[in-house]
């Protein structure tokens, strides 16, 4: 009897936490709808007066002047050339990274550098902002000959190494997660241990790499205060990451605060917001389409 209680007890208790899950994630999809729907709200009434081909297609971001200008190109191709240029660096050096971690390093070394790493992630931005501004902003502009160091190539670096952590650490455990019998395999076949790992191992665990580099490339993308600190904040469209720019992100850290609330350039600060928040959306079907397909071939 008591067997029977017990089961029919596991059976409720299993229900139960199934359906809290369910319920935990529509809460979350429910809570991404209402602050997308939340974003047009108050960012539709821009288009009362502005309309959306001037405003993505503009190429001035001039809120305060008269008539005010709210074309966000500038601003788009500044967070273009920062973004880009972050993945560029943080791509092949986290790949490298994790895989020397994961298959490389001894025990011993291996357990630093991942505690190293993780300590990186938990630098808070502003601290990546002040370290470029003193170190690598006189850097660029030594390198390069410029008159400024703060320009995008700066913002790049910056954030390149902000997105290290998370490319790395997902990275790692992807290729950690690959199974064994794949490289004892290969070696018996006479494969070299470099030939095991870069047409092996590192094919076998492509889709959480790819997955991790997606998710550095939202990270990226999202990133205000460091970027705002070290691109030079200039609303101008930049042909080279050797120029002042400034990205979406920082247009809304740098302004909310000064505009009035309910004017155009408060609606039109918001309508970057949901701007941001298509882009990272695509990203990330983009991204999930990208490791569906590449784990059915």
């Amino acid at each position: 009897m008591s067997t029977k209680y017990g089961k029919l007890a596991r059976h409720i208790g299993e229900f139960v936490i199934e359906k809290m899950i369910f319920l935990s994630g529509l809460i979350t999809i429910a809570m991404v709808g209402l602050i997308f729907l939340f974003l047009l709200k108050e960012s539709s009434s821009l288009f009362d007066t502005v309309t959306l081909a001037e405003f993505l297609g503009g190429t001035h971001w001039y809120p305060i002047s008269d008539p005010p200008q709210f074309g966000v190109v500038a601003l788009l191709t500044g967070s273009a050339w920062v973004t880009l240029g972050a993945m560029v660096i943080a791509m092949p050096l986290g790949i490298a990274c994790a895989v020397y971690i994961a298959e490389v390093a001894p025990p011993f070394v291996r357990e630093y550098l991942k505690l190293t790493v993780e300590l990186l992630a938990a630098i808070p931005s502003v601290v990546f902002g002040f370290v470029g501004i003193v170190t690598i902003v006189p850097l660029v502009r030594s390198i390069f000959g410029l008159p400024t160091g703060l320009t995008g190539m700066a913002g790049s670096m910056v954030l390149a190494f902000m997105a290290m952590p998370t490319l790395v650490s997902i990275a790692e455990d992807s290729i950690r997660a690959v199974p064994s019998t794949y490289k004892e395999a290969s070696l018996a076949l006479g494969a070299t241990e470099w030939q095991t790992l870069m047409r092996v191992i590192v094919p076998a665990a492509s889709p959480g790499i790819a997955a991790a580099v997606m998710l550095a490339l939202g990270r990226v993308i999202g990133e205000t205060m460091a970027v705002m600190m070290v691109t030079g904040n200039a609303a101008v469209i930049p042909s080279g990451l050797l120029q002042p720019m400034r990205t979406l992100t920082a247009t809304i850290a740098a302004e909310m605060g000064e505009t009035v609330h309910h004017s155009d350039h408060y609606f039109a600060l918001f309508a970057i917001g949901a701007l941001l928040f298509l882009i990272t959306f695509v990203i990330n079907c983009l991204s999930n389409l990208f490791v569906t397909n590449v784990k059915k071939s």
